[in-house]
């Protein structure tokens, strides 16, 4: 491991040649935290050189630093990033700090692969750690990438699944495999599967327009479907029955929905027993479990960073926020129109539910009705307020309350939730209908352990700092345990 991930010890000085090193605030801050002072100018012996992985930009970096005699720092991104490609300025949840390589340069070991090859992984709680971190990606439909909705159908099962990837991305060549490679794996797919249908993922950046794929329109056939849709990765490896890929990451994911995927080229994932590899990598001979992979590429590799405590943090940390910004995105993108609202409210509401498109506030039930009836957002109504719709179209609605957890102080004192409930069946309060929380405590039941853990950790941290739905009154709470400087 690197020594970067040292707490404690003095910063090491990281020059950079590239301006995302700078620009990029999130990049910065987590070198930063781990121990780096991003730099400009001519290193020295004892200094480090920062490049990007293997990109374009890279080569200037690795050269200034062969003639200062000064080692190199290769950043990628972590294999959990954000919602949208980082193409779309979206920062990312972590980052790959490698003293040795890169992650998906096979041509030499990266502290990744000796991580993998000589940590003992078989610490009991690091390795349920990962058992349960598989389950939390996996229920909440995470990738690499996430502009997709899980709701969305896939293909009828059963298929072969062959994944696509962008024309020069970085990983195939320094997986040692080319443009060819991806026609050999879509034949190899069709002869080794006779009579199946073949299913062709493309990659996120090529549906978003950043560049081409292998794959095109002249490969499809009665038997072979291109896939261009954003479609959730781990529903499309649930329907199929078989794998293949060359160097993406969508592979490694594969291994932890059950499958032994056939790999053509030399990615970071291959070589340990739990691929089929077509162009295996000799120095790799260790035998890893699902769980041991997991835990050396997700756990112990990345520098993982939580942005609403300005800290590095866990992998279950990164987990939670990329989920809520992921299920925040899913559901609202489509835009909401609001009724019911005090005039007070419309500025939380919006910080809410209108991230991505600014919430419709409308002052009449006829209007809101109307707005329903048109089908272009949904609705979303102040829970007391939905009786003021036109029969039947309440049925439809989202209503909104406050959470159980809220704020220090009163709504009626104008203090701004921390939380709100939106319950597309009924409200919480409402014996007469069935809520969507009635519903999921009815669930509860099948609930893993890891979430019931969760919920235990929470309970007692409510407890230990005495917190309620108003928390009004600091003087009766405990000296070693002051509540939080909750908004007022």
């Amino acid at each position: 491991m690197a020594d970067s991930k040292q707490a404690g010890r003095p910063a090491w000085r990281l020059y950079v040649y590239n301006g995302g090193f700078l620009t990029q605030t999130r990049v910065w801050r987590i070198l930063e935290l781990s121990g780096w002072t991003v730099s400009l100018g001519r290193p020295g012996p004892d200094d480090w050189v920062g490049v990007w992985g293997k990109s374009p930009t890279s080569g200037r970096g690795e050269r200034v630093a062969r003639r200062a005699g000064a080692p190199v720092l290769r950043v990628e991104d972590s294999f959990l990033r954000s919602v949208h490609p980082g193409r779309d300025k979206e920062p990312p949840v972590g980052l790959n700090l490698d003293t040795r390589g890169v992650y998906f340069d096979s041509s030499a070991p990266s502290d990744l692969e000796v991580l993998l090859a000589t940590h003992p992984l078989d610490e009991t709680p690091l390795l349920q750690r990962a058992r349960d971190c598989i389950d939390r990606i996996r229920r909440a439909h995470l990738s690499k990438f996430n502009a997709f909705d899980p709701a969305d159908a896939v293909p009828d099962a059963p298929y072969v699944l062959v994944i696509g990837q962008t024309r020069g991305d970085a990983s195939i060549a320094h997986g040692q495999a080319s443009a060819a490679t991806f026609q050999e794996m879509l034949v190899c797919a069709q002869t080794e599967n006779p009579g199946s249908r073949i299913i062709i993922k493309a990659h996120p950046d090529t549906l978003c327009g950043h560049g081409a794929g292998h794959f095109s329109a002249q490969d499809a056939s009665e038997r072979v479907t291109l896939l261009d849709a954003p479609l959730s990765p781990w529903a499309l490896m649930d329907g199929a029955t078989a794998v293949y890929t060359v160097t993406s990451q969508l592979g490694f994911e594969a291994i932890f929905a059950g499958h032994r995927p056939r790999v053509f080229g030399q990615p970071f994932y291959a070589g340990w027993g739990l691929s089929e590899d077509e162009n295996p990598l000799s120095r790799r001979k260790r035998k890893l479990s699902r769980a041991q992979l997991f835990a050396g590429a997700m756990i112990l590799y990345p520098t993982w960073y939580d942005a609403f405590g300005d800290r590095l943090c866990e992998l279950e940390d990164a987990i939670s926020a990329l989920e809520a910004e992921t299920r925040a995105w899913r559901e609202d993108r489509g835009g909401y129109v609001a009724y019911g609202m005090r005039r007070w409210k419309h500025a939380h509401l919006q910080r809410f539910f209108g991230r991505d498109t600014p919430v419709r506030f409308e002052k009449t039930a006829a209007r809101a009705t109307r707005a329903l009836a048109s089908g272009e957002r949904r609705l979303l109504v102040w829970a007391n307020r939905a009786h003021d719709l036109a029969p039947g179209a309440e049925v439809s609605v989202l209503r909104v309350e406050d959470g159980f957890l809220r704020s220090r102080g009163l709504g009626a004192a104008l203090v701004a939730p921390l939380s709100l409930v939106r319950d597309d069946l009924g409200i919480y309060y409402d014996p007469g209908r069935e809520s969507r929380l009635e519903r999921l405590i009815a669930a509860s039941v099948e609930l893993p352990d890891w979430v019931l853990r969760r919920a235990e950790r929470l309970i007692a941290r409510l407890g230990e700092l005495k917190l309620s739905k108003y928390n009004i009154g600091r003087g009766d709470a405990p000296a070693r345990a002051p509540l939080p400087d909750l908004p007022e």
